[in-house]
């Protein structure tokens, strides 16, 4: 029996927090939920510099550690466990955390990346040989350093599927030698308050000293899975073993519950933006930082009053993040689309409007001419919609959001915002708030990266759901556990 995780786990009996350190932090969207699902935060690796900057902002460094230090980006490949440790001032590495966490790098995973480095290498195993994908490895070096009594993974459910092969369940294999027990399953966003069709893999391990299998919180809401998804779920879900399968079956919502949190529920009260049309000079100069007023006599739903009274996140009067991308030629089409319309539809509208204006013309340009293809050019964007079918989206106002993805950084029309006269795509607040972050929660950076960090973070609500789940299963085990040990030492 390992003495160090038996420690751990008498320790949790005491009423102590858990502390986490989280691998692959990202911004902090896992760390807020754990946080608070009243876990203690005292560690965690990025290495991206904004996304590292924004996990300070938005959590103090424990006693002890320098603002330097908490805030500095780090690489896990090339980060061991006991140099963290040294940074952190932490004397024992195998003695300073109860969790670990880890939000994976999902690229290498998702079939959107695999498609991606596939156009640009041409090769159709690329995905394969991404460095990235290998990190679950290094995951489980910190796992044999850090000696966890619990472990928490997300990635995207592709990760069942690599090339036929299931990484989830290689690694429990694994954990299990080690000596964990350990489950892994599906849960989307949307069942647990989350206003965004967000489908991910979660792992969960705990020492077998605590005798139980790690199992999943019940949603919170109830929604209707679009068929894209049931189709996804089907692919991901190809390769679970038929015996010895570590899988869960996915939680299902009960009858009665709240249905799931809708687009206009969760960003009706945010400040309408008109700038970006009206006066672009305006909007070219304001900053992710800065801070923009509510809009007055709203009614605030449950959702919205959650984002703003979040604890150690509450805001007063106003919010920030209120910064969208300046595309004067899309923004006429923005306008004519309807909620839930898509890029070919947004394509057949821009094919009219140029019509229409070649139709004003004193003297048109001949077809295909030098002049004509301008004119096109003005109006028309240049995608197939054969191979971007969903590059445009219009949110519909009374439905979650489709999923937010870290390519938001550079292309936001995959959720255009439902609001005709503001005829522009989501702003990065309205972004955080898809994803459940509170409005009190900081963004480093500008536009880009803030959308970057949004699109790659966990939901903080969906960690939360886990992370109370986890925490509840880890102190019930943990203290029948003791009262069994206290009975057979009166008995002997």
């Amino acid at each position: 029996m390992n003495g160090v995780r038996l420690g751990k786990i008498t320790r949790a009996t005491t009423g102590s927090r858990l502390r986490v350190l989280e691998l692959c932090s990202g911004c902090g969207g896992m760390s807020l939920g754990l946080q608070s699902a009243g876990l203690e935060l005292l560690g965690h690796v990025e290495q991206d510099e904004p996304a590292a900057a924004t996990y300070a902002l938005n959590f103090s460094a424990p006693p002890g550690i320098s603002a330097e230090s908490w805030r500095k980006a780090r690489d896990m490949e090339k980060c061991g466990p006991e140099e963290l440790a040294v940074e952190l001032g932490i004397s024992n590495v195998a003695e300073g955390f109860d969790v670990l966490a880890a939000g994976l790098p999902c690229q290498a995973f998702a079939r959107i990346g695999r498609s991606k480095l596939r156009s640009v290498t041409g090769d159709e195993d690329a995905y394969r040989n991404d460095p990235r994908a290998k990190l679950y490895r290094r995951f489980l070096e910190y796992v044999e350093a850090v000696q966890p009594i619990a472990m928490v993974i997300e990635n995207v459910p592709d990760i069942l599927n690599f090339g036929g092969h299931n990484i989830p369940e290689e690694i429990c294999e694994t954990l299990d030698v080690m000596g964990y027990t350990c489950s892994y399953t599906l849960l989307n966003a949307a069942f647990y308050g989350v206003p965004q069709m967000r489908e991910r893999l979660f792992l969960v391990a705990y020492d077998k000293a605590l005798g139980l299998t790690p199992t999943f919180p019940s949603p919170s809401h109830s929604a209707e899975l679009p068929s894209g998804y049931e189709a996804a779920r089907t692919v991901a879900l190809k390769y679970i073993p038929e015996i010895g399968a570590h899988f869960i079956p996915i939680p299902v919502a009960v009858d009665g519950l709240p249905s799931a949190v809708s687009v206009e529920a969760a960003l009706g009260d945010l400040p309408a933006i008109n700038e970006h049309w009206r006066d672009p000079v305006t909007m070219r100069r304001r900053k992710v930082q800065d801070q923009i007023d509510y809009r007055a006599n709203r009614d605030l739903s449950a959702y919205a009053e959650l984002m703003r009274k979040w604890e150690r996140f509450t805001t007063e009067g106003s919010t920030d993040g209120h910064v969208v991308r300046l595309t004067p030629r899309d923004f006429p089409i923005f306008r004519r689309m309807a909620a839930g319309d898509d890029y070919p539809r947004a394509l057949r509208i821009a094919e009219e409007m140029f019509t229409a204006a070649l139709e004003r013309m004193s003297q048109r340009p001949d077809p295909e001419s030098v002049s004509w293809l301008a004119a096109r050019k003005s109006f028309v964007p240049p995608y197939d919609p054969g191979k971007f079918p969903n590059k445009w989206w219009k949110l519909d106002p009374k439905a979650p959001s489709r999923t937010l993805t870290a390519h938001l950084g550079k292309d936001s029309y995959s959720h255009i915002h439902w609001d005709s006269d503001q005829q522009r795509m989501i702003s990065v607040r309205e972004a955080a708030r898809l994803q459940s972050f509170p409005d009190g929660f900081r963004f480093a950076g500008a536009m880009n990266a803030a959308f970057r960090q949004i699109g790659n973070a966990v939901p903080p609500l969906l960690a939360k759901a886990v992370g109370e789940h986890l925490r509840g299963e880890i102190v019930s085990a943990a203290t029948s556990r003791m009262k069994l040990d206290r009975a057979r030492r009166r008995a002997a």
